[in-house]
């Protein structure tokens, strides 16, 4: 149904791009469209239309994607998640534009199917009991466990359980497999990869609602002293998942 899909609010810096964007979105599932590559503009829109997620270009005239972002917040009850695109790869303007609020940098190009994949990692959106997404499940589950979307860890970690619910082998192997899987979608190396789970993991631990997370994982946690390690956790993740996914729907080959 139309109400149940995310909402996705497009503003490119070409309005060709935009409007290409949006229809490959829509053929992924994703209630996409496009406004002018305007600040007044796209802001109203936001205001008036309450997407789910609103992906903006870096470079939209007055007013800017900061204030943007902070007028959004300061207006909606519910503002959208904000993903930034760029024509600018650049560290040190990625780190500025998440601490102010953004849930996600990506710099062009990208594919559509990658941008789709950060939309529903970034979605606040509520998962129905029948939800069959896994993307969207997956999604849902690490947000409630208190992993938080803005940094890096976040999207390995999303990755590095859908690929193991996709290929349970590379569970066998996680140094040699299942870090280098995700490093390759991401472009960057497996020690980082595993560095940044760590790290997620740690926050989840640390800040996260110890009663969301014992309910989750039930009694299978106090085996573990303390935080387990990112082996454990994936782990104990992936088999929870292929019980729910189960227990949705009939298990198709790839998830065996």
């Amino acid at each position: 149904m139309e109400n149940d899909k995310i909402r996705v609010l497009i503003g490119d810096n070409t309005a060709e791009n935009g409007i290409r964007l949006a229809s490959r979105l829509r053929e992924m599932g994703v209630y996409a469209y496009t406004r002018k590559n305007d600040g007044n503009v796209i802001l109203n829109s936001i205001i008036k239309d309450a997407p789910d997620v609103a992906v903006i270009n870096l470079s939209v005239p007055e007013p800017d994607v900061i204030s943007i972002m902070k007028k959004s917040k300061n207006t909606l009850t519910k503002a959208p998640a904000f993903i930034i695109t760029s024509d600018i790869k650049n560290s040190f303007i990625e780190r500025q534009i998440i601490e102010n609020g953004a849930s996600y940098y990506i710099a062009k190009p990208f594919e559509a199917e990658t941008l789709c994949s950060v939309i529903k990692s970034v979605a606040r959106k509520t998962v129905a009991p029948d939800c069959t997404d896994i993307e969207i499940i997956v999604t849902d589950i690490i947000c409630k466990l208190g992993v938080p979307a803005h940094i890096k860890g976040y999207q390995y970690l999303r990755t590095a359980i859908l690929n193991a619910i996709n290929d349970r082998s590379l569970m066998n192997c996680v140094t040699k497999q299942l870090y280098p899987s995700v490093a390759q979608q991401y472009s960057t190396t497996s020690s980082r990869v595993e560095r940044a789970i760590r790290h997620a993991i740690e926050i989840a631990w640390e800040r996260g609602s110890t009663e969301t997370i014992n309910s989750f994982f039930g009694y299978s946690i106090k085996s573990y002293h303390g935080r387990p390690t990112n082996s454990e956790f994936i782990a104990l993740v992936t088999d929870k998942l292929r019980l729910q996914i189960k227990a949705v729907q009939p298990i198709n080959n790839i998830y065996q």
